[in-house]
C-alpha cells in the first residue's frame, strides 16, 4: 500500500485541513459558484478574478494584485523586476528560502537574478547580517512565518528594523508570505500591517486557504503591470483562472476568520507537548500555527512508525520526514488547522501518547 493509499484510509488526521475528494471539492465549487452567479474569466479579465485580486490588494494595503499560476513564478518574476528597477542583480536570500531549496536553480538558468545567501540556516536573517553584506542589493526576501525552520518569525520591533534599512538603501524588500495569513494572529495584528513596508508580497492561495492551486503578487499598480506582463511571456497567461479562483474565494474569509483559534490551538498543543519529551518543537514558542517536532529516532524509523500507527490506528501522524543534523534524529512539520482544532483535548493526549510510546521503543 502506498502512502497516499494509507493516508486515505486514516479515519484521523493531525495536520492540515480536512481534504476533500475532486467530487466533494468539484460540488462545493459547483453550489458557490451557482449562488454567486460566477461567469468564467478571460485570460484573467472577469468580475469575479479581478474583484479577488482588489480584496487581496486592500487586505495587505497595496495598489493592486494579480493572479499567478504558481508561486515559483509568481517570486522568481517579482524579484527579477524588482533587480531591474534597482540596477543590480543581486538578492539577498535566507538558506533555508523556498527559491534555493526547491526551484531547481530556476533563477540562475532563466537569468532572473543573482542570489546572495543570509542569515544563519536555522534561524531568521536579521537587519545586522543585511547591513553586513557589502554589496549593492537589487532587491532582500524576508519569509514570513518561514516555513523550513518551523514558521519562525523575526520579532515586531526586528521587522520594523529591517523595512526602515531597506527604504533607506534603496533596497527592493519582497516577502515570501506563502503562509502569510498565519503570522497575524501570532503578531496579533492584521496583516496590513505586517505587510506595510514591504514593496510587493506574494501570498499562496492553496497552502492554508486550501484552494486548488494559484498565487497573488500584490504591489504598486506599476509593478503588478509588469510583473503581469511578465507571466504572459513565461507561458502563464491561462486562459482561464476560474477554477482556482472559485476554489480559494468560496473558503477564503472563513479560513482568515479561523486563523485566531489555529493559533490558540497551537498555543495549546505547545503546552500539551510538555508531558511529551520525546516529541520536541521548534521553534521553543509558537510563531505561527506550524511547527517542527524534533524526534529521537532516524527518518527511516519515524516514517515507519508513522506507517505502523496508521494501519493498526487509523491516525495520520505527519506527512514527510527529513533527516536532522544529529545522527538517528529527525524532524516533521505539523501545520495546524482544522484537523487538529477539531479533535477533542483528550483524543490529541491519546494519540501524543501513541506516538511518543513507539518513539521509547
Amino acid at each position: 500500500m502506498t502512502d497516499a493509499e494509507l493516508k486515505q484510509q486514516c479515519r484521523t488526521h493531525l495536520p492540515g485541513h480536512r481534504a476533500l475528494s475532486p467530487a466533494e471539492l468539484f460540488a462545493a465549487m459547483s453550489d458557490w459558484c451557482e449562488a454567486h452567479s460566477v461567469a468564467h474569466d478571460v485570460y484573467g479579465n472577469g468580475k469575479l478574478i479581478q474583484e479577488f485580486e482588489q480584496k487581496v490588494a486592500r487586505l495587505l494595503g497595496c495598489e493592486a494584485a494579480v493572479f499567478c499560476i504558481t508561486g515559483t513564478m509568481t517570486q522568481a518574476t517579482a524579484l527579477r523586476i524588482a533587480c531591474t528597477e534597482r540596477g543590480s542583480k543581486l538578492v539577498a536570500l535566507h538558506p533555508s528560502s523556498h527559491i534555493l531549496k526547491h526551484e531547481r536553480g530556476n533563477h540562475q538558468l532563466f537569468d532572473h537574478f543573482h542570489a546572495l545567501q543570509i542569515g544563519d540556516p536555522q534561524r531568521p536573517w536579521t537587519m545586522d547580517e543585511l547591513k553586513a553584506i557589502p554589496d549593492q542589493l537589487g532587491a532582500a526576501t524576508l519569509e514570513l512565518p518561514a516555513r523550513e525552520i518551523g514558521g519562525q518569525c523575526p520579532s515586531w520591533d526586528e521587522l520594523a528594523a529591517i523595512k526602515a534599512y531597506c527604504h533607506e538603501q534603496g533596497i527592493h524588500l519582497h516577502m515570501d508570505g506563502a503562509r502569510l495569513w498565519e503570522t497575524a494572529a501570532a503578531y496579533g495584528r492584521p496583516v496590513g500591517d505586517i505587510a506595510t513596508g514591504f514593496d510587493s508580497v506574494y501570498v499562496s492561495l492553496y497552502k492554508g486557504i486550501g484552494g486548488m492551486a494559484g498565487a497573488m503578487l500584490a504591489g504598486s499598480a506599476a509593478f503588478v503591470a509588469k510583473a503581469a506582463e511578465w507571466y504572459r511571456r513565461q507561458g502563464g497567461n491561462v486562459y482561464q483562472r476560474t477554477p482556482y479562483v472559485v476554489a480559494a474565494a468560496m473558503q477564503f474569509d472563513a479560513r482568515l476568520a479561523a486563523m485566531p483559534d489555529y493559533f490558540k490551538r497551537t498555543q495549546w498543543l505547545y503546552e500539551t507537548l510538555r508531558a511529551f519529551p520525546l516529541l520536541t518543537p521548534n521553534p521553543a514558542q509558537p510563531h505561527a500555527n506550524m511547527l517542527h517536532l524534533h524526534l529521537p529516532v532516524s527518518r527511516d524509523h519515524a516514517l515507519d512508525i508513522r506507517s505502523r500507527i496508521a494501519e493498526q490506528h487509523g491516525v495520520w501522524l505527519f506527512n514527510g520526514a527529513s533527516h536532522a543534523a544529529l545522527p538517528d534524529h529527525c524532524f516533521v512539520e505539523l501545520y495546524v488547522g482544522d484537523n487538529l482544532l477539531r479533535l477533542a483535548d483528550q483524543r490529541v493526549r491519546e494519540i501524543l501518547t501513541l506516538w511518543s510510546d513507539a518513539l521509547a521503543n
